[in-house]
């Protein structure tokens, strides 16, 4: 599938990409020869293939979750540039 120009720059103002000319006509031949390739895959005959969602054994590798101590709120608070009656205070980023 062969993408124009004007479609690239579509995608491109979607993404918010600032794209020169030289890159546009650069990317138009990339997308247009992935998408070629995407249209090459299709073709290939999966029926006969059950789904798979993951293609390794899945194992859990965290540990278990277990309640314990955590930091007291002073100790939290220990390193905080800035904080007021507990709480940790930032600048208001706000508008007026």
């Amino acid at each position: 599938m062969r993408l124009t120009q004007d479609e690239v720059r579509h995608v491109a103002e979607l993404a918010k990409l600032r794209l020169t000319e030289a890159e546009i006509e650069e990317y138009t031949d990339q997308l247009s020869a992935i998408l070629d390739y995407a249209a090459v895959i299709q073709e290939v005959d999966t029926s006969q293939v059950p789904p798979t969602p993951f293609v390794l054994p899945l194992v859990n590798v965290m540990r278990d979750d277990e309640p314990r101590p955590s930091l007291s709120n002073d100790e939290a608070l220990a390193n905080a540039p800035d904080s007021a009656d507990g709480f940790f205070r930032v600048r208001a980023v706000f508008e007026e």
